[in-house]
């Protein structure tokens, strides 16, 4: 409001000024004229309020009968024009030039003011004079509008009379000018900063949806569990009342909904329903992306779309699920207004449509995969059985009475945790045996440890059967674990079981016994849980036991 009082008192002077006086304004008084247009539109960001307050101003200074704000377009090589008339507040909007054909591309150009004192004698535009004689303007002065960023356009005023402008009042006008190319630089600034905040903040949103989609499809396993999420997020930014989720039957060659959300009643009643000849089918056969009105619902649709139109549905959005080149089915979206989809939310829409779809294909793929592992895992357990039927013991060769007799007792043996002695000459397969009744014991996923006991010094079998601790004994350098630790969980077979010196065989049955030991140089005791099977090549008479 100061600033307002401020600038018509300065400007009212100067009127007054030239009115005392026949000739032409003074210095001061257009030094002062030119301050009030500077307090007038130096706080104005809307540019057709500044050019009001300019005209309002200007009026006591200049004569003109329209004032008029020529933009430059670079990207198009044309200029838009729009005039304001001294007699009324609302601006005109004008034909767009090209550049090099209308007067306000001269002085852009060349940078230097145009006055016209007779548009009818002026001949270099002849449309552009035409189009202000059409309005009744004979004379104009047209300026250019520069800042040290860019060059903006032309700042024209016309007149319905011959006007003859002095050398001082150009000089005059080109500071209005540099004056209104900085407000009017600002403005345009002003609005281009603007439109981008909207625009950052609408990609803000569609990330945060995109990531919000993604959250749910880590989260939700299950299809409507996952349409139920995607329409929760897509519902923040695009108000919807209908989501439904269709998938590509191969046998069938149909859509078939799997999952849906809807608004005014339960999404469940939507499930098992076929696309075939709907609107989701059509966008599903042409692979992209098509909007559906109110007309397409009643009319080609109608008998597809009977149940989202009583759920009051008027305009849809179907996008094709594609990955690759493999079409998985289609993402719906109803809306109760017609006409509601924008091609920012369609585009919004899209994105949605290809996170889920790849939803969708690694979900298909884990199904097949999973089907596919199991019905390989009932192949195995079927030819597993078939073989077991026809050689139980594939390893083990032979049809003889007593070698079917001993395999019949590994059969019983087998399952429990039983100390089993084999017996037999050398080469008749002991170790066989002893593997057979572990593969076919519950601890067959675990280790099998066999240990020669014939093979290893009398000295160092007890180190080589329970372990030993470092610094137990000269040359114990670290620590050893002792077979009996390795087959925790599992079997050990003592093969020569025979020649385990006397001395040791009493440490041997306690371990039998108590299910544990202790190391040498340790006083902490081990426990294990594995069956003994043993063997020896020596008659059962000359086998060195003793008697306990």
């Amino acid at each position: 409001m100061k600033v307002g009082r401020c600038s018509r008192s300065r400007m009212e002077t100067a009127a007054a000024a030239r009115d005392a006086s026949t000739g032409p304004l003074s210095l001061v008084e257009r030094f002062q004229a030119l301050l009030a247009v500077a307090e007038s539109i130096t706080a104005c960001r809307d540019p057709e309020e500044l050019f009001r307050r300019l005209a309002r101003q200007l009026q006591r200074v200049v004569r003109f009968d329209r004032l008029g704000l020529v933009l430059l377009r670079p990207e198009r090589g044309v200029t838009s024009a729009r005039a304001l008339e001294t007699t009324g507040s609302e601006f005109t909007t004008l034909p767009e030039h090209p550049v090099d054909r209308s007067p306000s591309g001269w002085v852009i150009e060349t940078q230097q003011p145009l006055i016209v004192p007779d548009t009818a004698a002026e001949t270099r535009w002849p449309r552009a004079m035409a189009e202000l004689q059409e309005r009744g303007i004979v004379s104009f002065c047209s300026l250019p509008l520069t800042t040290a960023r860019r060059r903006i356009g032309a700042l024209g005023f016309g007149s319905r009379a011959p006007v003859a402008y002095t050398a001082a009042d150009v000089t005059f006008l080109g500071e209005v000018a540099k004056l209104v190319a900085v407000a009017v630089d600002n403005a345009l600034n002003f609005d281009e900063a603007q439109a981008t905040q909207r625009q950052l903040s609408t990609e803000r949103d569609h990330l945060r949806l995109l990531l919000e989609v993604t959250n749910a499809m880590v989260a939700n396993l299950d299809l409507p569990g996952l349409v139920d999420a995607i329409s929760s997020s897509l519902e923040r930014a695009i108000p919807h009342a209908f989501t439904a989720l269709a998938l590509y039957d191969k046998d069938t060659g149909e859509l078939v909904v799997h999952a849906a959300a809807a608004k005014s009643s339960d999404g469940r009643r939507y499930v098992g329903k076929r696309f075939t000849g709907s609107a989701a089918g059509q966008a599903f056969t042409a692979r992209r992306t098509l909007i559906f009105g109110e007309d397409d619902l009643t009319g080609r649709f109608a008998d597809t779309a009977a149940a989202m139109r009583e759920a009051g549905i008027r305009s849809v959005c179907a996008v094709p699920l594609v990955v690759g080149d493999r079409g998985l089915g289609t993402l719906t979206v109803g809306n109760l207004q017609p006409d509601a989809f924008t091609p920012a939310s369609v585009a919004m829409i899209e994105a949605v449509a290809r996170q889920v779809a790849m939803a969708v294909a690694n979900a298909l793929a884990f199904r097949e995969i999973a089907q596919l592992t199991k019905r390989l895992a009932e192949e195995r357990v079927y030819l597993e059985s078939e073989i077991r039927a026809e050689h139980p013991f594939g390893e083990i060769v032979g049809e003889s009475r007593p070698l079917r007799d001993v395999l019949q007792h590994v059969e019983t043996v087998a399952p429990t945790d039983a100390t089993v002695l084999v017996l037999g000459e050398t080469g008749t397969g002991k170790e066989l045996i002893a593997r057979a009744v572990h593969d076919r014991s519950g601890r067959r996923e675990r280790t099998f440890v066999k240990i020669n006991c014939a093979a290893i010094p009398s000295g160092l079998l007890e180190s080589e059967l329970f372990g030993h601790e470092r610094g137990a004994f000269t040359g114990a350098i670290a620590q050893k674990i002792g077979r009996f630790e390795v087959a925790h969980g599992g079997t050990l077979f003592l093969d020569e079981v025979g020649e385990i010196p006397l001395e040791l065989q009493p440490k041997l049955l306690r371990v039998q016994v108590t299910r544990g030991w202790v190391t040498s140089n340790s006083a902490s005791p081990i426990r294990y849980r594995s069956p003994m099977h043993t063997s020896s090549s020596a008659s059962p008479s000359t086998v060195k036991f003793s008697p306990n």
